[in-house]
């Protein structure tokens, strides 16, 4: 598959997550042309602030392969990772990561910092980003849109 549609699956994750009131996010971890783990966040729904799509994946894929190396893995998330994200993804061995919206305010995939290339490590992730940017970054700013109509006591009709 290409990395289009397995942005997509991560899409389908995020909507998950919207549905019930969180950040949509989502997250795929896929190995060669299968799904492994998947997540959206859960950080309201547990009240944790490390239920973060990414971490959901990783756990789910780890589980699945029975090991917590997941070289040979590739990870698609929504939006840029996180510094606890970055250090989930090092962590877990994963190859590659493929990430659609950057995250200007706490994206370590790049946008801030890098942690993901970093030489100091003793493993370095692939990155590919802005893969389906415009729709994830429109999810997210529709989503938060939304959030503050409604703080604000009114909404628009939805089309």
């Amino acid at each position: 598959m290409r990395h289009d549609t397995w942005m997509q699956v991560a899409m389908e994750e995020a909507r998950k997550a919207e549905a019930i009131g969180e950040v949509p996010i989502g997250a795929v971890v896929v190995r060669g042309d299968e799904a492994i783990g998947k997540g959206h966040n859960l950080r309201e729904y547990y009240n944790d602030p490390t239920a973060h799509a990414e971490v959901i994946a990783i756990r789910s894929a780890a589980h699945r392969l029975g090991s917590w190396r997941l070289a040979g893995c590739r990870l698609y998330v929504t939006l840029e990772p996180c510094p606890m994200c970055a250090g989930a993804i090092l962590l877990s061995r994963i190859d590659t990561l493929v990430y659609g919206a950057y995250d200007l305010k706490g994206g370590c995939a790049g946008t801030l910092m890098n942690l993901l290339r970093d030489q100091r490590f003793n493993h370095q992730v692939e990155v590919i980003n802005g893969i389906l940017e415009e729709e994830c970054s429109m999810m997210l700013k529709d989503f938060f849109r939304n959030l503050r109509q409604k703080s604000n006591g009114f909404q628009t009709p939805h089309a």
